[in-house]
């Protein structure tokens, strides 16, 4: 079993956790915790200079090995939810709908909760089916946020 490798830095919402191996990127966590480690293993500078780029608005999409693991429902809605593209945003119904099952709606948005990589699977994409920005394990304010930041982006790239 490989040891578990940690990175932190700042962002304009926050702090910034990675962890993974050599394998790949495990986690992807936000949060208002300062933290005093900044070394950033070798196998986390890509991550971090990738979530850096994303937040200087030179990266709308990312290229990074992930080692996660969830149910085989979780790992489903993780891949739909990674196809949302920069500037978009779907319904928790559309979701489910892309997977298969209109119903499962809830189920969906439990598996979205349980997202481990904040941002790079863009779980920040998905609204409630009236429009309205819900669920957010970072809080309602930082996926406004970051909804705006991509907006924001996206209507540069229109005039370029």
């Amino acid at each position: 079993m490989k040891s578990i490798k940690r990175a932190y830095f700042r962002c304009p919402i926050g702090y910034v956790e990675i962890t993974g191996t050599s394998n790949g990127i495990q986690t992807v966590t936000i949060s208002d915790q300062k933290t005093k480690k900044w070394f950033v293993p070798l196998c986390l500078r890509e991550s971090v200079s990738q979530l850096k780029e994303y937040f200087d608005g030179k990266r709308q999409v990312f290229l990074l090995k992930s080692d996660i693991m969830g149910t085989e429902f979780q790992m489903k809605v993780w891949e739909e939810i990674a196809k949302i593209p920069y500037g978009k945003t779907i319904t928790y119904h559309q979701l489910a709908e892309r997977i298969g099952d209109p119903k499962a709606f809830r189920a969906v948005g439990q598996a979205d909760s349980k997202n481990p990589l904040w941002i790079v699977i863009p779980c920040h994409r998905v609204i409630g089916n009236d429009g309205k920005l819900v669920g957010y394990a970072g809080g309602l304010w930082r996926k406004k946020w970051l909804l705006e930041h991509e907006q924001a982006f996206a209507q540069k790239d229109l005039f370029y």
